[in-house]
């Protein structure tokens, strides 16, 4: 790392704080509270570094040597066709990080609320007891997107409501180019924020997702934060997608937390970015919580793709299964950290949690660390990684049965993938995945191109 870089890594992030501040309207004062909490956080942070335990196998010179400008004015048209969950009743779509009122979906639907920050506000949803009540909310670029929340997609269930149709959140990046009237060198900063709160025994779907436009190739900084508070005996099911354009950078939060008896279905995919970095954050806050996460991140070339996950058990009988897939081609990086913490109070969890990697070329590279922190004594835990490549006895086999090369190696890479997208429940979003997987990875349309 050259003087500059560490020079610019002292001010950067205090130049990230005035480039967002130079472009904040005026809010509320308990929003403008919320500001001035986060930034004070930040007064005596730096942007992450290796020698950062959570940070040391994530390089961030990359984006240090990046020129932001924040977002304004009118946004580019965009076409969202190809994006929209057929089944989705009611759809945000963001460009840039501004709410996109004609492109959005929206609708009355009993016991269910779904809209911006404004239309919450003018609602009469207490948006003040949630936004930025998640712990954790202390991390450098949480804390930084809190410091410029402007606009929020709030999802809102009320008590006992069972909401059968997804809700689709969309946030579609273009980076900068003549139509924003911006330099070839500076690029945008984007901080999505989402807020997701479950009442008591209530049941809903979204998707959030994250892509580019095609309208630019530039370099964008994506620093999104999604807070889901969950109530007793409520349910969510959370399928996050992240596609960016490979010149972009992408890091983001997902903070929930879960009441008694509730349950959490999380299933994330990683496609797009040159750098990306999910934190996955689950805290059980009664008994009887159940928590599932699937992970499967999809990487080639030159990407980096991160994920660190924590579960903090805090009440006896809670129950967490974690499966994270990473597929790693070219030169690429893939990083997995899973936490799962078991303390003394937390007696009779039931827990597990697996780590499998493929790598498809000899340069490909994994990290991978699933971790368990357990002092309770009454408790059933297990946790392993594995890290292969193409099985030359299952090659074997399929070509000895009439396959040729190619094709035995798109079924064994597609059956090490399919487990995870198979699990989404969008049938619209879970084809869509299957189309892209098989486009970038093989070159084929649709899975029925090998049948």
């Amino acid at each position: 790392m050259n003087q500059s870089t560490l020079r610019n890594r002292d001010t950067y992030l205090t130049d990230l704080l005035t480039t967002i501040a130079s472009n904040q309207p005026t809010a509320p004062d308990w929003l403008q509270a919320i500001h001035s909490q986060a930034r004070g956080f930040l007064q005596e942070e730096t942007i992450p570094n290796n020698k950062d335990e959570d940070w040391r196998f994530t390089n961030l010179t990359g984006l240090l040597e990046q020129q932001f400008m924040a977002v304004s004015g009118e946004q580019p048209a965009v076409n969202i066709n190809s994006f929209e969950a057929s089944e989705a009743q009611q759809r945000l779509v963001f460009v840039n990080g501004i709410y996109q009122a004609a492109l959005s979906k929206l609708g009355q639907q009993p016991g269910l609320f779904v809209g911006n920050l404004a239309a919450a506000l003018a609602q009469g949803l207490p948006i003040d007891q949630y936004l930025g009540k998640q712990p954790g909310g202390e991390e450098v670029f949480t804390a930084l997107n809190t410091t410029g929340i402007q606009d929020v997609a709030v999802i809102w269930a009320s008590v006992n409501s069972i909401i059968s149709e997804p809700v689709q959140l969309l946030f579609v990046a273009t980076g900068v180019g003549d139509s924003l009237g911006g330099s070839p060198h500076r690029s945008l900063i984007v901080q999505p924020r989402v807020l997701v709160v479950a009442e008591r025994s209530s049941q809903l779907t979204f998707v959030e997702e994250y892509l580019h436009s095609g309208l630019s190739d530039s370099c964008q900084f994506i620093n999104a934060v999604t807070e889901i508070s969950i109530g007793d005996n409520a349910q969510v099911t959370h399928v996050h997608i992240q596609d960016e354009n490979l010149k972009a950078f992408h890091i983001s939060k997902t903070a929930v937390s879960q009441a008694p008896d509730s349950q959490y279905h999380g299933h994330a995919i990683g496609l797009g970015s040159q750098l990306s970095r999910h934190n996955w954050e689950v805290f059980q806050g009664g008994k009887q919580t159940t928590t599932n996460l699937n992970g499967l991140a999809i990487i080639g070339s030159t990407q980096i793709a991160d994920t660190h996950s924590k579960i903090a058990f805090n009440h006896p009988h809670g129950q967490a299964n974690q499966i994270h897939k990473c597929i790693v081609n070219g030169q690429a990086h893939g990083i997995f950290n899973g936490k799962i913490s078991v303390p003394q109070a937390a007696q009779q969890t039931n827990a597990a949690q697996l780590s499998r990697t493929l790598l498809l070329s000899p340069k490909a590279r994994i990290d991978t660390k699933p971790q368990l922190e357990i002092t309770a004594d009454d408790v059933k835990c297990a946790h392993g990684a594995t890290i292969s490549q193409l099985s030359d006895d299952e090659m074997f086999y399929l070509q000895s049965r009439g396959l040729d090369a190619a094709t035995s190696r798109t079924l064994l890479i597609n059956a090490f993938a399919i487990e995870i997208l198979d699990a989404i429940p969008v049938v619209s979003v879970r084809d869509r995945l299957r189309t892209t997987f098989f486009t970038r990875c093989f070159q084929t349309k649709t899975y029925k191109d090998l049948l």
